[in-house]
């Protein structure tokens, strides 16, 4: 008696566990919630495409205009379209300074700054300092001083250097390594770096 009371009782946790598992299968594979497959094709390609603009800057003394993806870095514009690949991708988060350029004379992290806003910008990069064989002040200074081993950081030291005379922080080593907190050198190189600028500054 007793067990065909239990068996009375109706389905079972399980077996309703697993019935509700199979009907919202069905639901889906039955077409209420639409697959890509069944999407039309306009509808399809408009979901693929991804979000872009037309940007038209000056690099280095030359106008180009581009169509890039909304998200696309100024770094990535300039090494993967523009095929500038002297200023280098070392954290892609800002905290290294290996991309450091400068735009409208101020120097800013490539890796963080959207290629989008730059309508109308001029930017300046480790290739567009040289005049000829003739190469920039401080590009030549960090020669004189030795202020590189690797090289990979050297674009970006140049760059954020050249921002801080053109800023006027260079009264003192101690105001040069502080304008220079924002550039890593992992070779150590510091001293050097700090040398070079205050050549630079010293023949501005």
């Amino acid at each position: 008696m007793i067990r065909l009371f239990l068996l009375s009782q109706g389905p079972s946790r399980r077996t309703f566990v697993a019935t509700t598992a199979a009907v919202g299968g069905a639901v889906v594979v039955g077409g209420l919630v639409p697959g890509p497959f069944e999407l039309g094709a306009e509808e399809a390609a408009a979901a693929d495409a991804l979000p872009s603009s037309r940007v038209s800057l000056t690099v280095n003394r030359e106008r180009h205009t581009v169509t890039v993806d909304n998200r696309t870095s100024l770094l990535d514009l300039l090494r993967e379209h523009l095929d500038l690949t002297g200023s280098k991708k070392g954290c892609n988060a800002g905290a290294c300074g290996a991309c450091t350029v400068l735009v409208d004379g101020r120097r800013v992290n490539s890796c963080l700054t959207l290629a989008v806003r730059l309508e109308g910008a001029d930017v300046t990069t480790i290739e567009g300092l040289a005049d000829g064989d003739e190469l920039h002040p401080l590009q030549q200074a960090f020669i004189d001083q030795d202020a590189f081993q690797c090289g990979y950081c050297t674009p970006g030291q140049i760059m954020s250097g050249i921002g801080c005379v053109q800023e006027g922080h260079t009264g003192s080593p101690e105001e040069i390594r502080e304008s220079m907190s924002g550039n890593i050198c992992r070779c150590g190189c510091y001293v050097k770096i700090v040398r070079a600028v205050q050549q630079t500054a010293h023949r501005k």
